[in-house]
């Protein structure tokens, strides 16, 4: 039996540089809490902005707080393809080549010269949950679905931490072809 964590679906979303809020926002703007989100000091802001790519648009799409060091929007393939744009697949932060995008907020716009990812798969850990599990920060592993559609996840991102906790992070074409939903049970399976 492998380790058990819940799946944590994310939906289309972006992270804000302090710069790029008060572009979009106003100077001297600050996200205001939405929601809680599992991982710790994460949250789901109120505040939306429009992304818009060579090819089609979204509107109103979630800011997730508080403010990093650079933009970051996440997107599955689908929204990709939607918007006209060919993110690759990356770990969190890892921004370097990737395609940019504009951003538009009810005070400005920002076009941002890279920063849109498909997001790795991955799961968050707190150093003493991977230590049970028995894996460690950035191991690649695999995690079993066990639903009405079971499948196996491979090439997952362990990620582990001061300021992880438990939870599977895949986008919404993932989840899709798993038939899975948040909060659903998952199972952390050593790769060998």
């Amino acid at each position: 039996m492998g380790y058990k964590v819940e799946a944590g679906i994310s939906n289309k979303h972006l992270h804000l540089s302090a710069a790029d809020l008060a572009a979009l926002y106003g100077e001297g703007y600050e996200l205001t809490k939405f929601k809680d989100l599992k991982q710790p000091g994460q949250y789901a802001a109120e505040e939306k902005v429009d992304i818009i790519g060579p090819k089609g648009e979204f509107k109103g799409v979630r800011i997730l707080g508080p403010t990093r060091p650079e933009t970051q929007v996440e997107i599955s393939l689908t929204d990709a393809r939607a918007l006209g744009v060919k993110p690759p697949v990356r770990e969190s932060g890892k921004l370097e080549g990737t395609p940019g995008i504009k951003l538009v907020g009810p005070a400005g716009s920002v076009d941002i010269s890279e920063g849109t990812i498909v997001a790795l798969r991955h799961v968050h850990l707190s150093p003493a949950q991977a230590a049970e599990a028995g894996v460690a920060d950035k191991e690649i592993v695999r995690v079993a679905v066990n639903s009405g559609r079971p499948l196996v996840f491979d090439e997952v991102l362990i990620r582990s931490g001061d300021g992880h906790t438990a939870e599977f992070h895949v986008d919404t074409d993932e989840a899709n072809a798993a038939a899975l939903s948040n909060g659903d049970e998952v199972e952390i399976v050593k790769k060998g």
